[in-house]
């Protein structure tokens, strides 16, 4: 896993909350990796939570300027906590899009205005692909989506989710298809700590 300064600090706040675990863990994705980040152990804590989404707002705000954004939308379940923080971060609204059969679709009397210029926000971007379903079902909505947002973005800038990803912290960790996993890695029992279940 590679980090800088910023980044460091960032996860100075995952090891404090226990969200950053080492180990051989088997992703969402059915991937595998020796580390595995649990935001929604960082977002227990209402004033850490605060303070890392006011950093990532302000990263979205160089980023896209002030007032690019008319909705925040996120993934649920990981992305829902994040994505309304960084809403009211941005004094915008936050909707969600869940899974229904394996497809994201909006419920709950949420709608995307027609030409809505919306922020797609994960917790935790890997191989990009939830990202990529999340964006797919706000532009079938009618929205558009302008950027796309993480806590964590662990591709270390290759994961492509069709839009400018901005990520609180960029990490280089590595994933492993299951046929490709190392020794070292294969000899330590894996478990799937993530909320659903895999997905090829």
């Amino acid at each position: 896993m590679t980090v800088d300064d910023h980044d460091a600090e960032v996860l100075a706040d995952f090891r404090a909350a226990d969200a950053l675990l080492e180990g051989h863990f088997i992703l969402s994705s059915g991937k595998h990796s020796p580390a595995y980040l649990q935001c929604a152990r960082v977002m227990m804590n209402p004033e850490r939570a605060g303070r890392l989404c006011a950093a990532l707002a302000d990263k979205l705000r160089v980023a896209h300027g002030e007032e690019a954004f008319d909705l925040c939308v996120s993934p649920a379940m990981g992305g829902v906590i994040v994505g309304y923080e960084v809403a009211r971060q941005l004094s915008l609204p936050s909707v969600f899009a869940e899974r229904v059969e394996g497809s994201f679709v909006f419920r709950r009397g949420f709608d995307i205005p027609a030409g809505a210029r919306c922020l797609m926000v994960e917790d935790v971007v890997t191989t990009g692909l939830s990202s990529r379903e999340c964006i797919a079902a706000i532009e079938g909505a009618g929205g558009t989506v302008i950027g796309g947002a993480a806590l964590v973005d662990r591709s270390g800038g290759t994961a492509d989710i069709g839009v400018t990803l901005t990520a609180l912290v960029s990490l280089t960790i590595p994933v492993y298809a299951p046929d490709e996993i190392p020794e070292s890695l294969a000899a330590i029992p894996a478990i799937k700590p993530g909320s659903r279940g895999l997905r090829t």
